[in-house]
């Protein structure tokens, strides 16, 4: 038995001693990859110029990626090829990045959408009026490999932009929802720089005189696409063609926009639900007449065939044809009852109300049955919209508009489409890829806050500019518990609630 035990030990030291000796062919050979991503090419340049070869591109001796400039039109700095590229980082990362290359009156020979392979080995990296870019770069060593490649665009709004320069530059992007500053009056081009703020800041539209582009008549509001360049007179964005740019229809600004709701009050919801808005200009309603309309979508299993003018158990409007409000001032549309949180609750009738109903008896203005829910608490999704005059018809727009709550059946792609009809706000764009997307539930048109929890009111915290009518800060919604001694400054002077700026 020992012997038994001997030998088997033996082999097993002896086979363990085969596995654990690999020979040097059972090992795969790994070479360098001769191309190097813009991502990790852009980390060389610490701020002065870096002569480039196989030992700090890490072995490798190329780049290669998509063209996205085109010298036959003019709007590029001379002599660049723009090059986008991203490597697979394996952590999350964006790693698109795009860098200039230098190669003088070659450089028309490439457009966009051409794939090309660059060799880049003994190239300096350096910035040149502020550009940061390849130079040394031998025309003759640039292979086209296809033409009509995609070529990604980010959308980057200018706040991000102007934090992150280095991260966006030779990329390129669209800025959304610019408006110009000031605006173009007849006779406008884009020639030189223009200025446009798409809500969350201002960034430099570039355009050289000598280019197509800078013959074209100046669009006031509309969506920007181009390069972006980290120049010597500072950050810009140089569009390459005229339909890099998509003009869009001007956003009104809405005098009222809403600023918070009551769903779920204390006891019973009949004529104690409300809404809160805030002015963004001073309102006579005698002179400049407007209309709320709430949604309540309970058991829905169509979309409403007339959208907010549906009425019956669907839509509820209120007509506001009287009174007045200041700017700044926040104001309330709802029940007869005026209580904060229910019948029990701290009295708010001194606040300015702009219209009160007691909806659980009264039939909407216009449209709307009784009903004992104004604003739904549970369940399918919700709504409220703010409408210029009084009448509202299966084809108006709202000036703000919110959703809220669950889902439902509230829009059918058609054709026809149907449903509730948005307009640009923090939430929702009307045109996306350039294509109109004007119903909730349409394109990316399905934002919606949550239900709150019972009792809490909801006030939703932003920053509104009332000059542009776009929000600088999009709205949050926060819930605020309510208690029978709750008062109204708990609800108007909240961290956050929308500020309204010129």
């Amino acid at each position: 038995m020992k012997k038994i035990l001997y030998y088997m030990s033996a082999l097993l030291i002896l086979g363990s001693t085969f596995i654990s000796c690999k020979r040097d062919s059972d090992y795969v050979l790994v070479n360098p990859s001769p191309f190097i991503a813009n991502f990790d090419l852009r980390k060389l340049f610490k701020n002065t110029e870096v002569q480039l070869n196989t030992s700090n591109l890490a072995g490798a001796t190329s780049i290669r990626g998509v063209v996205i400039s085109d010298q036959t039109n003019g709007n590029i700095p001379a002599g660049l090829v723009i090059l986008q590229n991203s490597r697979v980082t394996g952590s999350g990362i964006d790693s698109l990045r795009g860098i200039a290359i230098n190669i003088g009156a070659e450089s028309s020979k490439y457009v966009p959408g051409d794939s090309i392979h660059v060799k880049i080995d003994g190239s300096t990296l350096k910035r040149v009026d502020g550009i940061l870019q390849l130079t040394g770069v031998n025309a003759s060593e640039i292979k086209k490999i296809a033409s009509g490649k995609n070529m990604r665009t980010q959308a980057v709004n200018a706040a991000t932009l102007i934090t992150r320069p280095d991260f966006y530059e030779s990329t390129l992007i669209t800025i959304s929802k610019g408006v110009v500053e000031p605006e173009p009056v007849a006779g406008d081009t884009f020639s030189g720089n223009k200025t446009i703020n798409d809500g969350f800041g201002k960034i430099t539209v570039h355009t050289e005189s000598a280019s197509q582009l800078a013959k074209a008549s100046m669009v006031p509001f509309g969506d920007f696409t181009g390069i972006v360049f980290n120049t010597s007179n500072g950050l810009q964005l140089w569009p390459r063609y005229v339909d890099d740019i998509y003009e869009l229809d001007i956003i009104k600004v809405s005098p009222l926009v809403i600023t918070g709701y009551l769903t779920d009050p204390d006891g019973s919801d009949a004529n104690n639900e409300y809404i809160q808005f805030k002015a963004t200009k001073d309102i006579n309603f005698a002179t400049t007449p407007m209309s709320i309309v709430t949604s309540n979508n309970a058991g829905i299993t169509a979309a409403p065939a007339l959208g907010w003018a549906m009425g019956g158990v669907r839509t509820y409007k209120f007509n506001i044809t009287t009174g007045s409000v200041k700017k700044g001032q926040f104001c309330y549309v709802g029940g007869s009852i005026k209580k904060i949180w229910g019948s029990a609750s701290t009295d708010i009738s001194s606040a300015v109300w702009i219209a009160s109903k007691a909806y659980s008896t009264l039939n909407g203005d216009d449209f709307g049955t009784a009903t004992s829910n104004l604003l739904a608490n549970s369940g399918n999704v919700a709504g409220i919209a703010v409408f210029d005059g009084t009448t509202v018809s299966a084809s108006s727009v709202p000036l703000d508009v919110i959703m809220f709550g669950g889902g439902g059946s509230v829009y059918t792609a058609g054709p026809p489409e149907v449903g509730y009809r948005i307009t640009n706000t923090d939430k929702y764009s009307v045109i996306q890829n350039r294509k109109r997307v004007i119903f909730y539930g349409g394109g990316t048109n399905t934002n919606k806050f949550a239900f709150p929890a019972t009792s809490n009111f909801t006030m939703l915290g932003g920053v509104y500019d009332a000059t542009s009518g776009l929000w600088k800060t999009g709205r949050v919604a926060k819930n605020i518990e309510l208690n029978a001694k709750s008062q109204l400054s708990e609800i108007q002077q909240a961290t956050g609630f929308t500020a309204i700026v010129n």
